[in-house]
C-alpha cells in the first residue's frame, strides 16, 4: 500500500472515530417501576360497610395504577381464614395483604409469622407484629360525635336509637361518641342500644331499629347496615355509619361518620415501594387530623337542621380541626344496652 492510500485510510478512520464519539449516546430504556400486587382478605361480605371502605380505597389505588388489586370476600369465622390467606400467600405472592382481622385474630398471625416477606396489613384490635403485621381501626368517634349533635337537635321525642354489631370497644366508643355529642346538644336525650350480636344481619339489624321506633325513638343512628330501611319506612331521620350512605335513603340519611382507608393505603405503599415496610399501629391515618374521617356530605339535608344545632356542630368541627377540642374514647359497654 502506497504511503499516500495509507494516510487517506488513516484519515477516514479517525474521521469516523470522531463522529463517532460525538454522536449523543443512546439512553437505555427507563426501567419502570413494578406495581405491587395488593390482595385483600375479607372476613364478611364486602357490601358490609367496615369491609367496603377498606375495599373502596384498594381499588381506587389500583385504579389510579399505583397497585394491582385482587381480593377474596365472606371468609367467615369458621377456621377459614388461615387456609385462605396461606393459598394467596403461596399462589399469589403478593407484597401485602389486607383484611379485617377481628374474630381471625390468631389465624392471621399465625400465618404473616410464616410469610415475614408480605406485608400483613389488618384491622385489629391488637398491637403490631414484628416484622410484618400492621394495625389499623376505624377511629371515627369525632365524626360520630359530630352526628351525635346533629341527632340530639333533629329528636323531637328526645328518644334516639343506636343498633349496633357486637359491643366491643371499636364499637362502644362509637355509640359512645355519638351518645355524648347528642348530650351535649341536647341533655334531655335518652339513646336506646341494641346490639345484634352480628357484623352483617341486615334483617335483624331493621327489626332491632324497628323495636326502638316503637318504644319512641325518632332519629337511628345506623352503626350496622339494615337500620336505614327502618327509617326510611317509618319516614324518621337516620344517621350512616362508614361511609356516605344517603343514597340508601336520599331523603332520610342526614349524615354520618365517614371513614376513609385512603390515608392508610397510601402510607403503606409508599413504604413497600421504598423498601422500608415495618409492623406499626397506623391508628393517626384513620382519623380526622390525617383524613381518615369526616362527617358524610349533608347533600342539602342541612337546610333542616335547626339553627343553634348548626352553630354548635359548626364550632365542634372547627375545634376538632385545629386541635382546640377532644372526644374522649370511651370504649365501655354503653349505659343502658341491650342484645338481641
Amino acid at each position: 500500500m502506497s504511503t499516500k492510500h495509507l494516510v487517506r485510510v488513516l484519515v477516514v478512520m479517525l474521521f469516523v472515530a470522531l463522529v463517532a464519539g460525538c454522536a449523543p449516546a443512546v439512553a437505555p430504556a427507563p426501567q419502570q417501576a413494578e406495581v405491587p400486587l395488593v390482595y385483600a382478605a375479607y372476613a364478611t361480605p364486602i357490601e358490609e360497610p367496615w369491609d367496603g371502605v377498606i375495599h373502596a380505597a384498594l381499588q381506587k389505588a389500583a385504579d389510579a395504577g399505583k397497585m394491582k388489586y385482587e381480593h377474596t370476600d365472606n371468609i367467615g369465622y369458621s377456621g377459614d381464614m388461615e387456609r385462605v390467606l396461606r393459598e394467596i400467600c403461596e399462589k399469589k405472592k403478593p407484597a401485602a395483604i389486607f383484611g379485617d382481622a377481628f374474630g381471625n385474630e390468631e389465624a392471621v398471625r399465625r400465618v404473616a409469622a410464616d410469610y415475614p416477606k408480605i406485608a400483613f396489613v389488618f384491622g385489629s384490635g391488637l398491637g403490631p407484629s414484628e416484622p410484618n403485621v400492621s394495625v389499623f381501626d376505624n377511629w371515627i368517634h369525632e365524626p360520630a360525635y359530630l352526628s351525635g349533635i346533629v341527632a340530639g337537635g333533629m329528636t323531637k321525642s328526645s328518644v334516639i336509637g343506636v343498633v349496633g354489631g357486637h359491643p366491643v370497644p371499636e364499637v362502644n366508643r362509637l355509640i359512645n361518641a355519638f351518645t355524648a355529642g347528642a348530650k351535649e346538644m341536647n341533655p334531655a336525650v335518652k339513646v336506646q342500644v341494641t346490639f345484634i350480636n352480628s357484623w352483617f344481619d341486615p334483617a335483624a339489624a331493621k327489626e332491632a331499629a324497628l323495636a326502638q321506633i316503637d318504644s319512641g325513638a325518632d332519629v337511628l343512628y345506623a352503626e350496622r347496615f339494615g337500620v336505614i330501611e327502618a327509617a326510611q319506612e317509618r319516614g324518621l331521620w337516620a344517621f350512616g355509619n362508614m361511609s356516605d350512605q344517603n343514597s340508601l335513603a336520599p331523603d332520610r340519611v342526614l349524615t354520618g361518620p365517614v371513614w376513609n382507608m385512603t390515608p392508610t393505603v397510601e402510607y403503606v405503599l409508599d413504604q413497600i415501594k421504598a423498601g422500608s415496610y415495618t409492623a406499626l399501629d397506623l391508628k393517626d391515618f384513620s382519623m380526622m387530623a390525617k383524613g381518615g374521617a369526616s362527617l358524610a356530605p349533608f347533600h342539602g339535608l342541612d337546610a333542616q337542621i335547626p339553627a343553634a344545632t348548626a352553630e354548635l356542630l359548626k364550632k365542634r368541627q372547627d375545634e376538632i380541626a385545629k386541635g382546640l377540642f377532644r372526644v374522649d374514647i370511651d370504649e365501655a359497654m354503653p349505659v343502658g344496652a341491650a342484645a338481641e
